[in-house]
């Protein structure tokens, strides 16, 4: 896995303060991972169960697999929300 640093001063152009930023993108991080559960809750049901007549064994379907691996190899929400952040893709704001 490799690490990129982040500048916190690119996170406090971007936002009132670095706080703020990083709160914005947590919450973009958190939207992400809601919607990517989503859309592997929803590719599972595609998926027909493998039965057994013994429920104590464990069995691997191998399309679930696959599926886990694929959205595996994607971005982290949190990467990804944090870019986001950065490009200027987020939009926020206080309430009244």
């Amino acid at each position: 896995m490799e690490i990129n640093p982040v500048d916190l001063r690119e996170i406090d152009k971007k936002a009132s303060n670095v706080y703020e930023g990083i709160i914005v993108a947590s919450k973009r991080a958190r939207q992400i991972n809601a919607e990517n559960k989503i859309e592997f809750n929803a590719l599972l049901s595609t998926i027909p169960e493998a039965t057994s007549d013994d429920e104590s064994e464990d069995i691997d379907n191998p399309a679930q697999l696959k599926i886990a691996l694929d959205l595996e190899k994607r971005e982290k929400p949190h990467i990804q929300a944090l870019s986001e952040f950065l490009a200027g893709k987020v939009e926020f704001g206080h309430k009244k």
